[in-house]
């Protein structure tokens, strides 16, 4: 039987060796062009796959899809058709990219639904109704406590028993390649009696993985763990931007406000939970044992490689951070059946960011709050220059991908620019 993840299928396209869009990840994304408006489409080595194309040729019939499903702004309607759907189309997709396709289907691909990857602007692949951001790496949590709380006793009494998280803002969060300005807000000094107004000078990014759901619930409902993974459709790259030195200010007794709400960044493919089914880890064994609702079984930990770069416009990129996706002491089955236990309703495009994935080396950081240990520890960049912290004009680029027997599937980048305050 045709299996889409197979390692030894290959395409009639030439990837480009170390691509991170290989037949077997096939990712859906919404691009558009001089000629074409906002649809969506399959990443596939070097070009985009038209989809609405594909569907206006009719070789999508067979799987009964709705009229100009593909010739929307987002992949809301799609992904809400259910991973079970859409993973038929993921299948019937690699089956026209595979070498052994047809001749005249091959063809009509070529001349009508392919478009090189550079000719296209790539968009917000969903609209985003709600947003939760999780604190779910236990180097990290650990990491910071030590910093700001008491290194024997770092980890709040809560943060074993449940899957910590906050509802961030949806509004803001925008796709690979927009700028965003240094955020302003109020900051305190430890020695200042009062607090003054002024740009962030504490501007951090945050390594994270976010997912995506494709099912609604009404209210009242619960997920299980167990049923989990058939409400998420896939992942992106999560850049959670942060301003430390308003965060420490406002943070008490509410927790995140205006240090995070002025900008997140994701990357615009999102890969299915389907393509990195081959990629599934055992999580870390969880200690005190978890209350009922929060046990699972099988695996829903993910070893996916991840990094971050620093550059600038006279600065070559250097990578500051290695880590890893299976570093998370909660996973996401966990989290979403922690996000509905009271009852709490989903909806198609919500997205649920993983926290900050810290690993146990230094080199593995997820923040600069940590790779500089709260300012205190420089960070050496290529040219010999130092950071602490973000500083305007600096460009941070996340990567992640999976790779196993010969195949990776990658997540492409989510890069930012950061532009001065507007004063």
């Amino acid at each position: 039987m045709y299996h889409p993840n197979d390692p030894q299928i290959k395409s009639w396209l030439t990837i480009p060796e170390g691509s991170d869009f290989p037949i077997q990840n096939l990712p859906f994304g919404i691009f558009r062009t001089d000629t074409k408006k906002a649809r969506a489409g399959v990443a596939i080595g070097e070009y985009i796959l038209d989809l609405h194309m594909l569907q206006k040729g009719g070789f999508l019939e067979e799987l009964k899809l709705p009229d100009k499903i593909f010739r929307q702004p987002s992949l809301n309607a799609f992904f809400a058709l259910g991973r079970k759907k859409v993973g038929k189309v993921r299948k019937e997709i690699s089956k026209f990219l595979n070498e052994a396709c047809d001749k005249g289907t091959i063809k009509f691909i070529r001349k009508r639904a392919l478009v090189p990857m550079e000719e296209a602007e790539l968009l917000m692949p969903i609209e985003v109704g709600d947003y939760t951001d999780f604190y779910s790496s236990e180097d990290h949590a650990r990491n910071v406590g030590t910093m700001f709380r008491d290194p024997e006793n770092a980890l709040l009494p809560n943060w074993k028993h449940l899957p910590v998280g906050y509802h961030g803002r949806a509004s803001s969060i925008v796709v690979s390649g927009t700028p965003l300005h240094r955020p302003l807000g109020q900051t305190k000094a430890p020695d200042a009696e009062a607090p003054s107004f002024g740009p962030s000078k504490r501007l951090d990014f945050e390594l994270e993985v976010a997912f995506i759901t494709c099912r609604e619930t009404r209210l009242g409902e619960r997920i299980s763990t167990g049923e989990a993974e058939d409400h998420i459709i896939g992942l992106v790259l999560f850049n959670d931007w942060s301003a430390r030195d308003i965060q420490v200010w406002e943070y008490v007794p509410l927790g995140p406000f205006l240090a995070k709400n002025f900008g997140s960044s994701i990357s615009p493919w999102v890969v299915t939970l389907d393509a990195l089914e081959p990629f599934k880890v055992e999580g870390p064994t969880q200690d005190p044992e978890p209350l009922d609702y929060l046990k699972y079984e099988g695996k829903h930990h993910y070893d996916i490689n991840l990094e971050v770069a620093l550059s600038t416009d006279t600065l070559e990129e250097t990578t500051i951070c290695r880590s890893n996706y299976k570093y998370m002491y909660w996973n996401m089955a966990q989290q979403l059946a922690h996000q509905t236990v009271n009852g709490c309703n989903i909806r198609v495009g919500d997205l649920y960011a993983s926290g900050t994935i810290s690993g146990p080396k230094k080199d593995s950081y997820g923040s600069m709050l940590e790779l500089s240990w709260k300012g205190t520890k420089p960070l050496k960049l290529s040219d010999g220059s130092t950071r602490t912290f973000i500083e305007d004009g600096d460009v941070v680029t996340m990567r992640g991908f999976a790779e196993k027997g010969g195949v990776r599937i990658g997540f492409g980048e989510v890069v930012t620019r950061i532009l001065p305050a507007r004063e």
